[in-house]
């Protein structure tokens, strides 16, 4: 019966139930945005496939695979499910073998000391063999030990949640690091199409110089001025491409000498991203989803600590054969005993109590950081939406921009040659339009990072179903009440 009571006995403390979350009826910024359906989207892990760029895929797909973090992760996951069976193991009895050989010689004085039993004459030798088992067995009555199951099966789930969310973070990391790289290829192509463009102008206002047009020296250099900086800003941008190529190469757990990416300019749109509605974030994000289980490990320590009320019920036996054969497994050898004892803290000075406390106030300060998650979650998602929004309509405006400076550039450029305006308003025409161009990459550049930061903020391809479920952590151990 008290084996019974043990295994599937009344459990101590709180039962689990989820604290409600501030979660808002509808995104603010979601205006204008599709709202995602239950086929959308790519399948589960694979965010990147929205951006149809297979170099990109490539390389993200490296991350799980070796980058270093996530292997700290998933080592820290492999520690938590060992803890798992670190508990599971209270619930059974611990049995113990010991051999014990003893060898005695008894010498002729002690020999005729003891002569009224028979034994006379020379030295007596004697060999005892003590083959022994015992056992011990802590009985979890109160369920201290299922709610140390429950609280480890917790934190497992929630390192599980937070290797995917490392993950995540890295590949998101290193999105943002190959779109940054990316754009800085698209730097460097403006900046050498406008040393061609400015070289040009050179050889215009040489020309002019030589001709006898009011064109002075002074305008020779200002033109040759204008390609010489130009070329070196262009150089300089390889410092930055070459930094963001070992930023991926650490990612993907890689020195930096081993990886070289091809030039390529970062070109077309962001890809649309479907917004489900903000209910959903709660499983679509596993940072989330690891901050609610970490609610349910400290929720299930309250119980440890509680159990602590009541008293400690164990079992102890032993057995042993004593003969003077090296194998005396025989009934007539045989010793053995059985025994139960009870155990009962009568006073503490309050430490229970105080461990009680401490455990809620562990737990409420788990339920705290659950919904400061949750509202960090809902003011990423809302910053990204309005970041894109905007910067889409910036970046329309933009455009017009550039055109129009280029336009401008052309007609100055044009009355240059007639002699009807100064060259210093050609300069300042051409350097309106190369910062014109550097500002539309820029917000095209922002934009790319916008939205890998959106996706990020989404929860990426991830959901809760991916999170090991209690049952496959515990599995194994049938004797285990269901959690």
């Amino acid at each position: 019966m008290i084996v019974v009571l043990s295994l599937a006995g009344c459990t101590v403390g709180p039962d689990y139930s989820p604290q409600a979350a501030p979660v808002p009826s509808k995104y603010k910024e979601l205006k204008g945005w599709k709202v995602a359906t239950p086929g959308d989207g790519p399948g589960r892990g694979d965010w990147w496939s929205f951006y149809r760029d297979p170099k990109l895929a490539v390389l993200l797909k490296q991350v799980e695979i070796s980058n270093q973090t996530v292997a700290a992760s998933a080592a820290a996951y492999e520690e938590a499910r060992a803890l798992i069976r670190e508990a599971q193991a209270a619930l059974f009895p611990m049995v113990t073998g010991n051999y014990s050989f003893t060898r005695t010689r008894t010498g002729p004085g002690a020999i005729n000391a003891q002569a009224q039993t028979g034994l006379s004459g020379g030295v007596l030798y004697t060999t005892n063999y003590v083959p022994q088992l015992s056992a011990t067995w802590d009985l979890d009555v109160w369920g201290k030990v299922r709610r140390q199951i429950e609280s480890n099966t917790s934190a497992a789930q929630a390192i599980a949640a937070d290797l995917d969310y490392a993950k995540l973070s890295q590949q998101a990391m290193l999105a943002t690091a190959y779109f940054n790289l990316r754009a800085a290829d698209s730097l460097r192509d403006l900046l050498e199409r406008t040393v061609k463009q400015y070289q040009t102008t050179l050889e215009i206002v040489q020309n002019q110089y030589k001709a006898g047009y009011s064109v002075t020296l002074g305008d020779v250099a200002t033109a040759r001025a204008q390609v010489e900086i130009t070329q070196a800003q262009a150089i300089n941008v390889g410092v930055e491409r070459a930094q963001y190529e070992h930023a991926i190469a650490m990612l993907i757990g890689r020195p930096p000498a081993e990886l070289t990416i091809a030039r390529y300019p970062l070109s077309g749109g962001i890809p649309h991203v479907p917004v489900a509605v903000p209910s959903t974030l709660l499983e679509r994000r596993p940072d989330i989803a690891a901050a609610e289980r970490t609610m349910q490990e400290q929720n299930a320590l309250i119980g440890v600590a509680v159990a602590a009320y009541y008293p400690d019920i164990s079992l102890s036996g032993s057995l042993e054969w004593i003969g003077t054969n090296p194998l005396p497994f025989n009934v007539a050898n045989e010793v053995w005993s059985l025994g139960a004892a009870g155990a009962e803290t009568l006073f503490n000075g309050g430490l229970t109590g105080a461990q009680i406390d401490a455990a809620r106030a562990a737990y409420w300060q788990s339920v705290a950081n659950y919904r400061q998650t949750v509202l960090t979650a809902f003011q990423g998602v809302e910053d990204q939406l309005v970041a894109i929004r905007l910067l889409t309509r910036q970046l329309a405006v933009q455009q017009k921009a550039v055109k129009d400076a280029r336009t401008a550039v052309d007609i100055y450029l044009n009355q240059f040659k007639a002699g009807t305006v100064a060259f210093t308003t050609v300069v300042t025409a051409e350097v309106t339009l190369l910062g014109d161009e550097e500002t539309e990459l820029t917000i095209r550049q922002d934009l790319f990072l916008a939205s890998v930061t959106l996706i990020e903020d989404l929860g990426g391809g991830w959901d809760t179903h991916l999170l090991p479920a209690q049952k496959e952590l515990v599995k194994g151990f049938s004797l285990l009440p269901q959690l």
